[in-house]
């Protein structure tokens, strides 16, 4: 029995379960255009919790695991506020201009505009909007604009007003609540402002307030939720890899997990210790911990930037760990790292590759300042002191570092919950010692 086709939903599955021959002999009937309308008509391919809720809200929050298709949700929300009957007219009281807000300009541009499910890859081609990238702009044919803003930089939104805003993997934002205050206090034209964030949860304070805000409406949702569009090799390889794992509870099915008992920290330690502003630093370090394996499927390499200030307070400065490179890639990582801060020292974890790290850094660079660390007591014990700094309130986080600080909140006298290697915490853990735990070497000012 052929479905209503006012449900589109119901029609688009019941096409689906019909025999391939079958289906072609629909699709035959129609004509090029009916074809083309059907294609992005996204209310027949929609699963109901990609479609815009109902009724009053300010804050449409979709808490939803890796795949579940947030990012074409959030583009076809874009689609139906700026498309009207025809390319130059924009539907009755459409946003004039939008907000696209991302980690990083990049993140931006590489995912929600000219990403697979980007806003030009969906658009139908008489609507497409032009991508201005030197003005980090689109305008569509109908006059609608869209702006593009990195987290990065949150005084950037601190002047703009807009009627809606797209925020994309919200919980990934380095200066996560200064953006985010900022984007909100911009949102101040027409009659009903709105944001649409998009993201992977984590157990962090925007999130849970916004999820307890009652003019929030939430959605939530799986990585199988969208299995039907997924290759069956991504589940295979990397999906059943974390299944019945904590990770698995958070990337594969969205969940905002609270802190794991008997973790050396917390988020809501962490969040106390976050900083904008770092002052003048006297000793820069880069820590390294290198994975045991190297190509595709290698562990990652862990690097962190940290530094110390005259008052003997560390700043953990930034993440720039790598994975999947050969060893010459994760070396030549470290070095960047090294050059970009101008930093003092270079440390590195040597229980699995003896002379050879130092080797293959001194062939790229022969004068790198180079220390080699050994571990003699096991990860947790090497941690626990470097946990009671963060716990004195000596060691600062200059922005937000998602996956070090997932490990670092699951770390436990048993490892890391989910059985993973504490890399990028490794490193972590010797930048700090180097700076705070040993004998200090003679000053140096740098200011940032």
């Amino acid at each position: 029995m052929v479905p209503d086709s006012k449900d589109n939903r119901a029609l688009a599955e019941w096409v689906s379960s019909l025999s391939q021959e079958r289906r072609h002999e629909i699709l035959a009937d129609l004509t090029e255009d009916e074809c083309d309308a059907l294609n992005y008509d996204w209310h027949f391919w929609a699963r109901k919790n990609q479609l815009p809720p109902e009724g009053h809200w300010f804050c449409w929050l979709i808490l939803a695991g890796r795949g579940f298709g947030k990012t074409r949700t959030a583009v076809e929300w874009i689609r139906g506020l700026t498309e009207g009957d025809s390319p130059s007219k924009a539907p009755k009281g459409a946003p004039e201009r939008i907000a696209l807000v991302a980690d990083t300009f990049l993140d931006g541009r590489l995912t929600m505009i000219e990403g697979e499910s980007g806003l030009l890859a969906v658009t139908p081609k008489d609507f497409m909007p032009t991508f201005e990238s030197s003005n980090k702009k689109l305008v569509w044919p109908n006059g609608i604009q869209a702006f593009l803003y990195s987290a990065e930089s949150p005084d950037q939104l601190r002047g703009p007003q807009h009627h809606v805003a797209w925020a994309d993997e919200l919980a990934k934002w380095r200066y996560l609540e200064d953006s985010w205050f900022n984007l909100l206090l911009g949102l101040r034209l027409g009659k009903a402002p709105r944001v649409l964030a998009t993201t992977t949860p984590r157990n962090i304070p925007l999130l849970r307030r916004l999820v307890e805000d009652e003019t929030t409406q939430v959605v939530r949702g799986s990585t199988y939720d969208n299995r039907s569009n997924l290759p069956q090799s991504f589940f295979d390889q990397v999906v059943g890899q974390y299944e019945g794992t904590r990770i698995g509870r958070q990337e594969i099915y969205g969940e905002i997990l609270s802190d794991v008992p008997g973790a050396l920290w917390n988020r809501d330690l962490l969040e106390n210790i976050r900083v904008r502003d770092v002052p003048p630093l006297n000793r820069i370090v880069v820590a390294v911990d290198p994975p045991v394996t190297s190509g595709k499927n290698a562990d990652t390499c862990g690097i962190i930037v940290a530094g110390r200030d005259n008052n003997n307070q560390a700043y953990i400065l930034e993440d720039c760990s790598v994975q999947g490179l050969s060893t010459l890639g994760w070396a030549k990582a470290a070095l960047a790292a090294y050059h970009k801060y101008e930093a003092d020292r270079m440390v590195a974890e040597v229980n699995n590759g003896g002379e050879l790290v130092e080797s293959l850094l001194r062939q790229i660079d022969p004068d790198v300042s180079y220390r080699a660390v050994r571990a003699s007591r096991g990860k947790v014990l090497r941690a626990e002191p470097v946990a009671a700094l963060y716990e004195q309130e000596r060691v600062k986080h200059h922005g937000f570092f998602a996956e070090l600080e997932d490990q670092m909140c699951s770390l436990t006298s048993s490892g890391l919950s989910d059985g993973k290697s504490p890399d990028r915490l490794d490193a972590m853990v010797w930048a700090v010692t180097e700076l705070l735990l040993k004998s200090a070497s003679s000053p140096k000012i740098r200011r940032f």
